[in-house]
């Protein structure tokens, strides 16, 4: 089995490269970089450190196209692949769409049969979005038989690759934990078989579960350490009230989780705590401020941190006390090097912390959620 992986970077190798290898495919990276295009044909394999634990991986079976030198090659590989997949940034799906519209197209001219292509990006919907990317580059005409043909499940993933140097540059350090959930809806042929990924009929479940678990927690432990002065999310996690307040943040958003789809209550709880256990993983802990940064997006309405907020509003019919108080703290958010957070407190002195809150978070005059919000600005800003 012939799988073409555009993204050679560390999310590419650590997480889709490693289950991509242990399910017995052989892999071509496709990427920009000549340094690890050449490594990868020179060696042919890598190595995966699971960071907490002894543990290695190896994958094999592996080379690598340089897709600025050697289009042609990435063209045919499209051409005989059985799966296509992409960890290269949401920014850079446009840019790789053009050299995939042309693989597609001639593999569909040769009479290729059924491929499905997946973005493995951190985005709602990775998959959809490379499609009108692709769609642009092909003659209307021809649609029609790429629709029949050519698959774009849209996938939600999850795994952390912690800052690091190395100086292999092939070896990348992950952490043991990951989720690659992919939507059956919309693909072509046979599953593809990957050990390790979770088909479901609707994805929706599961990306909101990571982006109201995983996303609001970070950004809360984030936005709550920065008020106390840590410098990173594992700092801030140690200090019980901050960790207490996390989880409490959590335990709002994971009743709207509860109430809306068909997750148990034990089962949602567990995952908080393994999400909780992974914020405290000394190895792949994040800088407050990275995690922190564009505040003004991650307080918008359907974000991390207001959409939890105002589903807890409707759903469950109480104040989300807990979640006001992780969107106060973002609205006092002033790191001097984000240029968003200084957009932010430049409206704040403009205008003051609620109508502002109210415009960022596009909330109308009479929602609830902005006194639960003053109410926890009174208590914080002093």
């Amino acid at each position: 089995m012939l799988a073409i992986h555009f993204g050679a970077g560390n999310i590419g190798r650590g997480f889709i490269g490693a289950l991509l290898g242990k399910s017995g495919f052989q892999s071509v990276f496709v990427d920009v970089n000549a340094q690890l295009t050449d490594e990868l044909n020179r060696r042919g394999s890598y190595t995966i450190e699971l960071v907490g634990s002894d543990e290695t991986i190896e994958v094999n079976q592996i080379s690598g196209l340089n897709s600025l030198k050697e289009p042609e090659a990435v063209i045919d590989s499209i051409v005989e692949a059985d799966l296509v997949t992409t960890a290269v940034g949401p920014n850079i799906l446009p840019v790789i769409s053009e050299l995939l519209a042309k693989g597609l197209q001639k593999r569909l001219t040769q009479g290729g049969g059924p491929l499905n292509v997946i973005a493995c990006e951190n985005i709602i919907g990775g998959s959809t979005l490379l499609k009108d990317y692709v769609y642009k580059n092909i003659d209307p005409a021809r649609q029609d038989s790429f629709d029949e043909m050519i698959g774009f499940p849209d996938a939600a993933v999850d795994r952390i690759v912690p800052l690091q140097s190395n100086e292999d540059p092939l070896r990348v350090k992950v952490e043991p934990y990951y989720e690659w959930v992919v939507e059956t809806k919309g693909m072509k042929g046979a599953k593809p078989d990957v050990n390790g990924v979770t088909y479901v009929d609707d994805l929706t479940p599961y990306i909101e579960r990571k982006l109201f678990t995983v996303n609001t927690g970070h950004a809360a432990a984030a936005y709550l350490g920065y008020q106390k002065g840590y410098q990173t999310i594992k700092e801030a996690m140690e200090n019980k009230t901050i960790q207490d307040e996390v989880r409490s943040a959590l335990e709002e958003s994971g009743e709207v989780l509860v109430k809306k789809y068909p997750f148990s209550v034990e089962e949602h709880q567990n995952y908080i705590e393994k999400i909780i256990s992974r914020f405290l993983n000394p190895y792949i802990s994040d800088e407050v401020t990275r995690v922190a940064r564009a505040p003004k997006r991650k307080l918008g309405a359907k974000d991390r941190l207001v959409g939890p907020a105002s589903a807890y509003l409707d759903i469950v019919g109480e104040d989300p006390v807990h979640l006001g108080k992780v969107i106060a703290a973002a609205l006092c958010y002033n790191h001097p090097a984000d240029g968003e957070a200084m957009d932010l407190q430049a409206s704040i002195r403009e205008n003051g912390y609620i109508e502002t809150f109210k415009m960022v978070a596009d909330l109308h005059d009479d929602s609830r959620l902005l006194t639960i919000v003053r109410e926890q600005l009174e208590a914080m800003v002093k």
